[in-house]
């Protein structure tokens, strides 16, 4: 995960196998989820795993005063669920469909099993694990030193990345609304909005109803802070 909580181009699953990835099938079902369709809820027992094999999810969790933040994204090869089963034993976040997603859902005694039966894929598994664990202490330290228009710059680029953007131009399909890329990023709704607007008018972003295609990479990267 990079420190706008989105993973890197290859999850856990792109990480296996063809064996692994056989033998973990077989642990478990495949389910397809609708767009905004609830994985799992928060507080609810932890029993199983998602690997999601297609689509996006949104992780969400209610402040105190009852306001639902989106805490991050995974996507193609990620993992969910797994840290609860090991800790609390209880969701600690919601997990919501981004558009339709399709899940391998395994127990999670059944995926703990698996892990400690093939050093491979425990590796894999770990070094997504640790690098969630690493980054979120970047998160700490980028947003005292950047604007909240660099941050949103970063996770465009790397929303873009995981849906394949290449060349000058990449199209997000993306079900996000502004309040929530504001979350993602760290900043406030209207520098969101502001942000967007300009970078329209400039020529470095086309948005629609559900998409946002950055028309100009090197200019979004310069923005972020990036090296060409």
């Amino acid at each position: 995960m990079d420190e706008h909580g989105t993973e890197p181009a290859q999850g856990f699953w792109a990480r296996l196998t063809e064996k692994e990835r056989s033998a973990l099938s077989g642990l478990g079902r495949i389910t397809v989820f609708p767009p905004d369709a609830l994985l799992c809820t928060e507080g609810e027992p932890a029993t199983h795993v998602f690997v999601l094999l297609e689509g996006w999810v949104k992780i969400l969790g209610v402040t105190s005063d009852g306001h639902e933040l989106v805490l991050a994204l995974r996507g193609d090869g990620d993992t969910v669920g797994e840290v609860a089963g090991e800790t609390t034993g209880y969701r600690t976040a919601t997990v919501q469909a981004v558009g339709t997603v399709r899940a391998l859902i395994v127990t999670y005694e059944k995926f703990s099993a698996f892990l400690d039966a093939n050093a491979g894929a425990d590796h894999a598994f770990r070094r997504m694990v640790t690098r969630r664990w690493t980054d979120a202490e970047a998160i700490l330290r980028t947003r005292s030193v950047t604007s909240g228009a660099q941050r949103l710059a970063v996770l465009l680029l790397k929303l873009t990345d995981r849906h394949g953007g290449t060349g000058r131009e990449a199209r997000m399909v993306m079900m996000l609304t502004q309040e929530e890329l504001a979350g993602l990023a760290g900043t406030s709704r209207a520098t969101v909005t502001r942000a967007l607007a300009n970078w329209r008018r400039r020529g470095i972003i086309r948005t629609g109803q559900r998409d946002i295609t950055v028309t100009d990479l090197a200019a979004l990267r310069a923005i972020a802070g990036q090296q060409p």
